[in-house]
């Protein structure tokens, strides 16, 4: 079979990986449905950090995203990136029921997620719940580089991924850690022992290695693959569609995408970045420290500003060495969200201070006690756990358990006869951010560069906040200008 499919990650992970979640919502429709016409399989479309991220910062409603959005994406599968769980904290079970439903109820009946440990039998029941409710899952089989990451170790957990029954495995390389040569031993094993479950092909530009990984994962029986449309692609994001679709094509194989409807995509996407200062995804240069330290790109940013704030961003070097140590001392734990976090930010605080573990964050604790997965306890260095577990505070964690309120009671704290959609904004975004949403929170119309000028006349016409439009190129220009009634 010489056909290979697409799931476009534009929209969602190089939003998030490569603009922080930046780009408005108003930005992202026009995109919309030129993109319907290009073919992807499914496309990734929306995840519950939005709702904080949008609220509190653009003072945009996400739910305006998921109307209007659905609205333009009628022939692609559409994808939520979470399943029914949380990442960095524990939200009770009910409110990600009624997302799952809600968004199930605009079209989105699949979704992708992970479990930081690769560990499927917690997994097992989400799959099963989320089935229930109306979504397919894809499973992430997270790559990572340690001693315990062998391809042993893959072999193991493609056949737990797969007893688990998901609809898909995705194997993921957040890291963009997997090279040319580790793939022609790793990709056979992983295919061999999912027996007869779909594998997807997601993975980081860090290093510069994945689209070599993609062309060498399809040669070895890869057949579904995450592309992103350019400036959204590179970088710390997937490969750019335009570019693997045209080493697959020159290499004789199928490429199942129509790249002419995401010329103009391109192009749009582009003027934003201009527009707003957004970064352009670019191929990055191979840096083995990336290996050493194994900090997602994301992450970087954020400790070099905390270093900062106190005056020490020339320690950053000396911090990312230190993220290699204490990781090694965590039992070498996968570099995801929320492990990543927790480890990157130990490590500061060790450079900071000047004393390793002398302050220990919360989050920590809870690791070494297994709350954030039992393997978090059971393959930390005994030392390092006894230093953390030792203290007072330690103590206070010890007995926790996630409180499981009900939907009613949630609902009395936040307001017992708004919708469910408010509802589960409120719970996320926070009321005083929610009561301050100007216009209820929809968006501004984004002025594209690329419609019609026509329309764009129209559209510059209906602002309120200017009397006079002046367009101009070089060879051709007009001037609008509203008078007050005679």
């Amino acid at each position: 079979m010489s056909e290979v499919r697409f799931i476009d990650t534009t929209l969602r992970d190089g939003n998030q990986s490569l603009w922080a979640l930046n780009m408005r919502i108003g930005a992202m429709l026009p995109a919309a449905e030129p993109m319907d016409h290009a073919g992807f399989e499914s496309m990734e479309f929306f995840l519950s950090v939005m709702f904080k991220k949008y609220v509190r910062e653009h003072k945009e409603n996400p739910w305006y995203w998921l109307r209007e959005g659905t609205k333009r994406l009628k022939k692609t599968r559409l994808r939520y990136h979470g399943g029914m769980h949380s990442a960095f904290e524990k939200t009770p079970h009910c409110v990600l029921k009624l997302l799952v439903e809600r968004l199930v109820s605009y079209g989105l009946t699949l979704t992708r997620t992970s479990n930081p440990w690769n560990d499927y039998g917690a997994f097992k029941e989400e799959i099963d719940d989320l089935k229930k409710n109306g979504m397919d899952t894809v499973a992430n089989l997270i790559y990572s580089v340690s001693p315990r990451h062998t391809d042993e170790y893959y072999a193991r957990k493609a056949r737990e991924a797969a007893a688990a029954k998901p609809w898909r495995i995705c194997f993921k390389d957040v890291g963009g850690l997997l090279t040319p040569e580790r793939a022609r031993t790793l990709i056979p094993t992983i295919l061999k022992s999912a027996g007869d479950i779909p594998i997807e092909f997601h993975a980081h530009c860090n290093s510069g290695q994945a689209p070599l990984c993609y062309l060498e994962g399809v040669k070895l029986g890869m057949r579904i693959l995450h592309t992103a449309v350019p400036p959204l692609a590179n970088g710390s994001g997937q490969p750019s569609v335009f570019n693997i679709a045209s080493n697959l094509k020159a290499l004789g194989y199928t490429p199942a995408v129509d790249l002419k409807p995401l010329e103009p995509v391109e192009k749009h996407f582009t003027y934003v970045a201009k527009k707003n200062g957004l970064p352009i995804g670019k191929p990055l240069e191979y840096d083995y420290s990336q290996y050493l330290h194994q900090v997602p790109g994301g992450m970087i940013s954020n400790m070099r500003h905390q270093l900062k704030i106190v005056g020490l961003e020339n320690k950053m070097e000396a911090a990312l060495e230190e993220s290699g140590r204490v990781r090694a001392e965590f039992g070498y734990p996968i570099m995801v969200t929320p492990l990543s976090q927790y480890v990157g930010t130990q490590a500061a605080i060790n450079v900071i201070l000047g004393d390793r573990y002398k302050e220990v964050p919360d989050q920590v604790i809870q690791y070494a006690l297994g709350i954030w997965g039992k393997e978090g306890a059971e393959l930390m260095d005994p030392q390092v756990k006894d230093k953390i577990l030792s203290r007072p505070r330690a103590k206070e964690w010890t007995d926790w358990r996630q409180p499981e309120p009900s939907l009613h009671e949630i609902r009395q704290k936040f307001g017992a006869n708004i919708s469910d959609e408010e509802l589960i904004l409120r719970f996320f975004a926070g009321d005083d951010y929610v009561n301050a949403l100007p216009n209820d929170g929809k968006p501004d119309e984004y002025l594209d560069a690329t419609q019609p000028l026509v329309k764009l006349i129209e559209q510059l016409s209906k602002r309120k906040d200017s009397n006079q439009i002046y367009i101009k190129r070089p060879d051709f220009s007009v001037r609008l200008e509203k008078r007050a009634a005679l």
